[in-house]
């Protein structure tokens, strides 16, 4: 199966919206966060399947944020 031809998990990444609001680059919270950029940008552009707990709480931390406020319902399940 293609990236393609995945169906939507019905949730939404802000990471491009917090990290704007705080002035931080992907690079920036890889390195922080001790996370590849590759994993990252997945999650940024809402094509991961799965997030570790670890790597949730990390990137919370770092953007000083509630899971929340990261990961949000876009659409009706």
């Amino acid at each position: 199966m293609s990236p393609a031809d995945e169906e939507p998990t019905g949730i939404h990444c802000r990471l491009d919206e917090l990290l704007a609001a705080r002035g931080m680059t992907l690079t920036e919270l890889s390195a922080a966060v001790g996370v590849s950029v590759v994993n990252l940008s997945v999650l940024k552009n809402d094509r991961a399947r799965a997030i570790r707990f670890s790597t949730l709480v990390a990137v919370c931390r770092e953007l000083d944020c509630e899971v929340g406020e990261l990961l949000v319902v876009s659409d009706p399940i």
